[in-house]
């Protein structure tokens, strides 16, 4: 008895599988060797000495290309694009890696809770809650909206207020000053909500408007303050901390998972580094900018902790409702962030 076989190929069919192995192997190629550079790009000058973003992004290719095959290009400056470029960039993976501040917001709103007036009281606090369970948890919230994944937070600092007609100890002393800032409507809120009367303008236009008096005052870290100058048009300076600015390393989460698992390990441990380095650097630059902006002739002032709840007082709640509003189902994020500024303040 003959054995026939179970199928036969025709030649067709051969060719067919032949080309579709090939494709597949071509496929599989070019993701590999895809892989093999990575390119971070953000908004920040290169010089690591003055900038987080510039430093953390020197740790991360240093620390990756020490430990792995893999090749870090850089592309500080904002050399791909604003912070809304970069984000698609990943998104579309012609950016393997974006480090980004509050742009993020406008692809996963959840993060906008951690803009909330007065919500962080030191950086160590903020530091425990995103290095935590609620850190780990916006990640992969955000990850499912975005196909971004959170690979560690960094920080743009605490944000305070300056101007150039009083010194400001109080939401009252704020009242009739017109105030620079960002066209994002949580800003707008909180500076109506504690008096002021806010001005969005764009960053290019800042300087003049200071100079000219458009606005009397501005808010920003205050490596920004010292950085750009504006000494030379305000004459008092508020370290309120009314907004710690959360920078995130995000990477496109498809890249992430062409690698290997030892790279993926490596590129996660430079990513935690990287953040790192960047929160000491602007703690560096904050420290020493007080500093230098008291040696410029800017009158500083700390207020004190009942002068702080005022501030709170008088602009979270009023935020708090807006972001309500806008977050939907996501507004459990606004409750979640402050159990865990609570548990974390319990330690500091």
């Amino acid at each position: 008895m003959s054995l026939r076989p179970l199928f036969v190929l025709k030649p067709a069919s051969v060719k067919r599988a032949l080309t579709a192995a090939i494709a597949a192997a071509a496929l599989a190629s070019a993701a590999t060797a895809s892989a093999q550079t990575l390119r971070f790009a953000h908004v920040d000058p290169d010089d690591w000495t003055t900038s987080k973003k510039g430093a953390a992004g020197q740790v991360f290719k240093n620390l990756v290309e020490a430990e792995t095959d893999l090749t870090v290009e850089l592309y500080p400056a904002g050399s791909l694009g604003g912070e809304t470029e970069l984000i698609e960039g990943a998104q579309d993976g012609t950016i393997s890696i974006a480090m980004v501040s509050g742009a993020y917001a406008n692809f996963c709103p959840a993060v906008a809770v951690t803009d909330i007036p007065y919500t962080f009281p030191s950086a160590p606090v903020a530091w425990q809650v995103l290095d935590g369970e609620f850190g780990a948890a916006l990640a992969e919230h955000c990850l499912q909206q975005t196909g971004l994944r959170t690979l560690a937070y960094g920080e743009t600092g605490f944000r305070h207020f300056t101007n150039s007609v009083r010194p400001i100890n109080s939401p009252e002393d704020m009242e009739g000053l017109k105030f620079r800032v960002q066209t994002i409507p949580l800003y707008l809120e909180m500076v109506s909500a504690l008096g002021g009367e806010p001005q969005g303008i764009a960053w290019g236009e800042v300087p003049t408007a200071l100079a000219t008096g458009v606005v009397d005052g501005q808010e920003n870290p205050i490596s920004v303050i010292y950085g750009n100058n504006f000494y030379e048009f305000q004459d008092y300076l508020t370290l309120d901390r009314h907004v710690y600015g959360v920078d995130h390393i995000l990477v496109n989460d498809e890249i992430f998972q062409s690698l290997s698992q030892e790279e993926q390990a490596a590129v996660k441990r430079a990513a935690v580094v990287a953040g790192t380095t960047g929160r000491a650097i602007q703690q560096f630059n904050s420290a020493q900018g007080i500093t230098k902006l008291q040696e410029e002739g800017m009158e500083v002032t700390q207020p004190t902790a009942e002068q702080m709840d005022a501030f709170r007082e008088a602009a979270q709640p009023p935020v708090q409702a807006y972001l309500r509003d806008e977050l939907g189902d996501d507004a459990e994020w606004i409750d979640r962030l402050s159990s865990a500024v609570e548990e974390a303040s319990a330690n500091f």
